[in-house]
């Protein structure tokens, strides 16, 4: 049912939510209660396979879209607890994912390391451009401390977790990795429109203060992770979109060192709690180049994009001894999209069939689009739903 406002909405959410969990929320619950999802992420075999769609809340809602005439900028919508808490809901509500995500973005804890940024209702982002000593100062001279300075990601996650206990829901949070964070400090943008020429230039003019900037985000970033499994999130899901536009021998320069410094940190201090990776497209990872690369990272699951079969990507993190790492994925978000209702439930279907016997996390190969119909991503979570392994 669509709600008439999104001030209601939030009143009808929040009046019927328990109490918040307390802050040291246990990322895990029991072996014999955990939820699909988690035990899934553990690395088990499950009776039948989880499913969300990465982006899941946003755009492509109806109740998205009206509580966006409320809360016009993206920073309201992530960073108003209620809001944020509103919005990580409705896709759970609206198809029953396995998983609930924390509504938020990898840009969200730069504020409180001393770097503004905004983002435009088009996706477009603004960041004053960290490409000097001096401009990195400002973020080596600030404390991280996000209990204090983002403490509204810990709110919201802590609102999930206590709405979702007893449920089959799992609850995720999220983060971005160094290099991808690293590339749009550089830029100052998203830097697809110039291949990313800043960075690529830095690199080459100044690569140890690249280094030091991804070694500090590195520790930030892991901070912030664990900060995410204390007040809630069941399992993490680590991004590095923009490392796949680096060749093999750039990743293990730039980005894999990095990987494994944030997944280590977090593996150190919560080993409980498991870890997603995911990279965007590119013509590297059509090859199946970078795939095993990302599995060393020691996630315990590597989400992979619709350019890969997901086939060729079992293959593949088998033939180099990751028989024991899961897979997420991969309908290609153009199927769910446009397709038509046979179309989504045959490549689902594929896809679930060919997973057989691993530990697999039913998702999308990149975001939802906005254009996707409801009832087609209802269909979709449904199908995988319904199919037992």
């Amino acid at each position: 049912m669509l709600l008439a406002t999104a001030a209601t909405a939030l009143s009808v959410r929040m009046s019927a939510a328990p109490a918040p969990a307390s802050a040291s929320a246990s990322s895990t619950s029991g072996a014999a209660d955990a939820p699909l999802l988690l035990r899934a992420a553990r690395g088990e075999v499950t009776e039948s396979t989880p499913v969300w769609m990465m982006r899941q809340a946003g755009r492509h809602m109806q109740v998205y879209r009206d509580l966006v005439k409320d809360y016009p900028t993206f920073r309201e919508r992530s960073e108003i607890p209620d809001v944020s808490y509103a919005v990580s809901m409705q896709p759970r509500d609206a198809y029953g994912t396995d998983g609930v995500i924390l509504f938020s973005d990898i840009l969200t804890p730069l504020p409180a390391m001393g770097v503004d940024f905004a983002i435009s209702e088009g996706g477009g982002i603004t960041i004053d451009p960290i490409r000097t000593r001096e401009a990195f100062a400002k973020m080596t001279a600030v404390p991280f401390e996000p209990e204090t300075k983002i403490s509204f990601v810990g709110d919201v996650l802590k609102r999930l977790r206590a709405t979702l206990a007893g449920t089959d829901a799992t609850v995720l949070g999220f983060v971005g990795l160094p290099f991808t964070l690293g590339t749009y400090l550089i830029e100052g943008a998203t830097g697809t429109k110039t291949g990313f020429a800043a960075m690529r230039q830095l690199r080459e003019s100044d690569p140890q203060l690249v280094a030091d900037m991804l070694k500090l985000l590195g520790d930030r970033i892991a901070q912030y992770a664990i900060y995410q499994i204390d007040s809630g999130a069941q399992v993490v899901q680590v991004f590095d979109s923009w490392a796949g536009h680096l060749t093999p021998d750039e990743f293990d320069e730039w980005a894999a060192p990095f990987q494994r410094q944030v997944v280590g940190a977090i593996k150190a201090a919560r080993p409980d709690t498991p870890v997603i990776i995911y990279m965007a497209p590119d013509t590297h990872s059509k090859e199946g180049a970078l795939i095993t690369k990302l599995a060393a990272s020691g996630a315990n699951v590597v989400s992979v994009d619709h350019t890969l079969p997901i086939s060729a990507a079992r293959e593949l993190l088998d033939e180099a001894g990751y028989e024991s790492v899961g897979l997420q994925g991969n309908l290609d978000p153009a199927i769910l999209a446009e397709g038509s209702e046979e179309e989504i439930v045959a490549a689902a279907q594929d896809i679930l069939k060919k997973m057989a016997g691993r530990p697999h996390i039913m998702n999308l190969g990149h975001g939802i689009e906005p254009t996707t119909p409801e009832p087609s991503a209802n269909l979709f979570v449904k199908t995988v739903q319904e199919w037992r392994n």
